[in-house]
Parts: structure tokens; C-alpha cells; sequence
């Protein structure tokens, strides 16, 4: 749908964790009513009823993805599966009804359960500042195939972890992000992407007192991820007695406490 230049200017003002939700319901409104341009007026009615009745629009949890799954060239490792099955996982476990039983007075968008998915560490879906974070990640392997120093993965690479002053490839795992990009572009086969897997970040949040999310040692598959987010929401379901955010009560102890239990699953020690 169409917006003018000042309905697009006030959507950039609306927070951005609510935003999404805002310019669905604003465009949804419109055509309702044959609106065929959203305007300043349709942004501003539609903000006043959003926020005046927010209580009504908490869902219990925000899933947030990227642009990976609509042909992103950047996807690491897809997620698609996995977002359906922790959707699934998170509506069966009733995070709305928890909250209402747990919260005094109405509840505030900041009440919710906040995961993200990306498909690549470039993580348009800013999964750092969330409770749940999960990045698709590729890890590069070299192997016996001869190379044939075109450069290609050295350019690839934004940070600088290939080293082509020998005969083959070397990776710095340390500096990697395990994104791919150098095996995609190999064309010798020499640099392949066998492994994939996600990452897991807990923890994240903004606000007055803003913390990125701490990142799980190691690279995991999706059944184990499913398993690190459903010990997660296990965890917050215990421990939020008056709705506290799941990143304002895991600390560093349970973050140990994580990585230590699901370390021995991880399709790489470290990267």
C-alpha cells in the first residue's frame, strides 16, 4: 500500500519494538476503509487506539525474523522450521495467560517474551538486544581440493579471517563469523560450508538499562536449539513471579549454567 511522505515520517517516531504491529494495523485499517493512500490522519488515529488500548494488543511474546527466508543472498542457514516450532512451543505454553496471572494492572508491551531469528550475522532482526536470539550460521571448512588463489574468499570476507599467503586457504576461527560467504564464493571447492547450524544469544535488551544478549559457546542444530529455548521459557515461567523480563532475571551464573548443559551438543567446540 501507498504512504505519503508525512505518514512515513510519523511511522519513524512510533518505537520501533511496536512499530511493525503499528503500520499492520494502520495499512489494515485503511483498507477497511477503502483508503487507498495511507495519510498523516490514518497513522494517527489508528496510533491513538493502539496505544490507548495496549493492553488488548500484548500477545505474551514477540517472534521477530529477517529477510532471510524470501531469497536474502546473505542467508547463512535458514530458520524458517525452527521460528514455526518455537511459535508452536511458545503459543502452547500459554505466555499471554501467564502474564495475566502474574501481572498486576495492565500489561505493557514490555511485558512480553521478546525472540528473534536471523539468518546471518549481518541480523537485521536485531536479535542481540533480545531474550532469545538465534542467528543461522554457516562454518567454513577447507579441504583437499586444489586452490586455485583467485582471492575470492579473502574478499568475501569483512573480517579479514582468511589468510591466502600459503598454498591453501587458512581461517581464523577467533576472527570468523561463521557467515559462509567465503564458501559461497569458492569456486574450487577448496572452502566449503558442510556445517550448519545456529547460534544462540540470551539475555538481550534496551531500555534504561540496555544489555546485548550473551552469546552460547558453539554452534547448534535445530533440534538442540528448540531444546536450549524450551529449558529458557521453562526458566522464566519459574522465575518471573510479577512479570519480570526473562533478560532482567538470567544472569551470568545461568548463562554458565546453560553453555555448561548444552555445550557437549554443539556441532563445533568453539568458533
Amino acid at each position: 500500500m501507498k504512504w505519503t511522505a508525512e505518514a512515513e515520517k510519523a511511522m519513524k517516531r512510533v518505537p520501533f519494538f511496536v512499530r511493525k504491529r503499528v503500520k499492520t494495523r494502520v495499512e489494515d485499517e485503511a483498507r477497511e476503509a477503502g483508503v487507498l493512500e495511507v495519510s498523516l490522519g490514518e497513522v494517527e488515529r489508528t496510533k491513538a487506539r493502539f496505544l490507548n488500548k495496549m493492553d488488548a494488543e500484548v500477545a505474551g511474546f514477540q517472534v521477530e525474523t529477517c529477510f532471510g527466508a524470501k531469497g536474502c543472498t546473505r542467508q547463512a542457514n535458514g530458520s524458517s522450521d525452527l521460528q514455526r516450532r518455537v511459535t508452536e512451543l511458545l503459543e502452547a505454553e500459554d505466555i499471554l495467560g501467564f502474564l495475566k496471572k502474574r501481572v498486576k494492572g495492565p500489561l505493557k508491551f514490555h511485558h512480553e517474551l521478546r525472540l528473534a531469528f536471523a539468518d546471518c550475522p549481518n541480523a537485521c532482526s536485531q536479535p542481540q538486544i533480545r531474550d532469545i536470539c538465534i542467528i543461522g550460521a554457516m562454518v567454513p571448512e577447507v579441504t583437499q581440493a586444489p586452490c586455485t588463489q583467485c582471492g575470492a574468499c579473502v574478499a568475501s570476507c569483512a573480517e579479514g579471517a582468511v589468510d591466502l599467503s600459503g598454498e591453501a586457504p587458512v581461517i581464523d576461527f577467533k576472527a570468523c563469523m561463521v557467515c559462509g560467504r567465503c564458501a559461497d564464493a569458492c569456486p574450487s571447492g577448496t572452502i566449503v560450508g558442510l556445517t550448519k547450524g545456529y547460534r544462540v544469544l540470551l539475555g538481550g535488551r534496551m531500555g534504561r538499562h540496555p544489555r546485548l544478549a550473551m552469546e552460547l559457546p558453539g554452534i547448534y542444530d535445530e533440534e538442540t536449539v528448540y531444546e536450549i529455548v524450551k529449558s529458557c521459557v521453562a526458566y522464566y515461567k519459574r522465575r518471573s513471579t510479577h512479570g519480570e523480563r526473562f533478560s532482567r532475571l538470567f544472569s551470568e551464573a545461568d548463562y554458565n549454567d546453560v553453555a555448561v548443559r548444552f555445550q557437549p551438543h554443539s556441532l563445533i567446540a568453539t568458533v
